[in-house]
């Protein structure tokens, strides 16, 4: 197979050479060429074919966002990874680029970092996205039959949990609008995000439908229609208190790479609230959530898995229905319909089932 090529586009001459340097130490990655601005990246993209451009958002001429605009117009298929600072500057112009079509993004390394320190992030959080964005054309993964799980006859749905990463800030904001605001449950959401971004897409989700969607706070109590998103850093957990379900938040190690991360709060949510549990795995990279909708399942739950056409990348959702373990996949334009549709069924079910022991 050959190298990917990579065009590698920052205002920074420091920045580029970095760059150079780490992504030629991969033997399957080939800096095509570099440019210090968008301007002159968009002449050299028919000239050197690039699979892939990581394009910085803030430069001269012509900035980021105009560039990523002129990509999607010229080359959609093309995978532009965002190259930003960690800053709410950069985190929201970073939403916005994933908005206008970005595949997917990464972080700079801070001022304060080592040379080696700034090497190794970069190292650790662009190549593997470089090599699933533009590597593989096809997962190679197939959906297994999902394994047979004995449920409750009168199963209600209580919650819905979300996971997603790569891809997944435009799949959330394809999903949650469209869910009504008189939505039965509450819906806890992890996405692969450091600290300040995941508080803007919040922010942003909020601005779209008509549900209340905040970043996760400790200790807030869970109640019908509410959204929370798990905050950069922190894993997020649900737990009983009392007669209620509030939020908590730590700082454990991370799993499978992240924190937050899916397994965590799929964990959570199965041994809350049982076979109460609707889980949803979205466009991603890796196979963080497998154990955890392994572990919904085991308690009863039902998972939902987005396909593979409708994903960036279908390494998440892949891997879960490669084992197994998802009971439905659906296009990502069916998913809120769906959730719904499961929600609603099961509650009325689950009520009237109620209503006739009573009598």
């Amino acid at each position: 197979m050959s190298a990917i090529r990579v065009l590698v586009v920052d205002d920074s001459a420091v920045i580029r050479r970095v760059l150079c340097d780490v992504l030629a130490e991969d033997p399957e990655i080939e800096v095509a060429a570099t440019a210090p601005n968008g301007s002159i990246a968009l002449a050299k993209i028919p000239r050197v074919n690039p699979d892939l451009v990581t394009l910085d958002i803030e430069m001269p001429v012509m900035d980021g966002l105009e560039t990523l605009k002129e990509i999607r117009k010229l080359y959609p298929k093309l995978p532009v990874i965002m190259f930003s600072t960690l800053t709410e500057r950069g985190a929201t112009s970073t939403l916005e680029a994933l908005a206008l079509g970005a595949s997917d993004y990464a972080t700079k390394p801070s001022n304060s970092d080592s040379s080696a320190g700034a090497r190794d992030q970069i190292r650790l959080s662009l190549i593997p996205k470089i090599k699933s964005l533009a590597g593989v054309r096809g997962t190679g993964l197939r959906a297994e039959k999902p394994s047979p799980v004995r449920r409750p006859i009168r199963r209600g749905i209580d919650i819905v949990a979300i996971g997603t990463s790569t891809g997944g800030p435009n799949a959330l904001g394809n999903v949650v609008p469209q869910f009504s605001g008189d939505f039965p449950v509450p819906i806890v959401i992890v996405q692969h995000m450091p600290p300040l971004f995941t508080r803007f897409l919040a922010e942003r989700l909020n601005s779209l439908g008509r549900l209340k969607v905040c970043e996760g706070e400790a200790d807030r109590k869970l109640e019908p229609g509410q959204v929370w998103i798990a905050p950069g850093n922190y894993h997020m957990t649900v737990a009983r208190k009392g007669t209620d379900v509030v939020l908590q938040l730590n700082q454990n190690p991370p799993e499978n790479f992240c924190r937050p991360a899916v397994d965590v709060l799929f964990r959570s949510v199965a041994e809350t609230y049982g076979a109460n549990v609707l889980g949803v795995v979205m466009t991603g990279m890796g196979s963080d959530g497998l154990r955890g909708s392994r572990e919904i399942r085991e308690a009863g739950g039902e998972i939902l898995v987005q396909d593979e056409a409708t994903s960036v990348v279908w390494g998440m959702p892949g891997a879960v229905a490669a084992a197994g373990q998802a009971d439905q996949i659906y296009p990502l334009e069916r998913l809120t319909e769906e959730v719904t549709l499961r929600v609603n069924s099961s509650r009325s079910s689950s009520c009237s089932a109620a209503t006739l022991v009573t009598k």
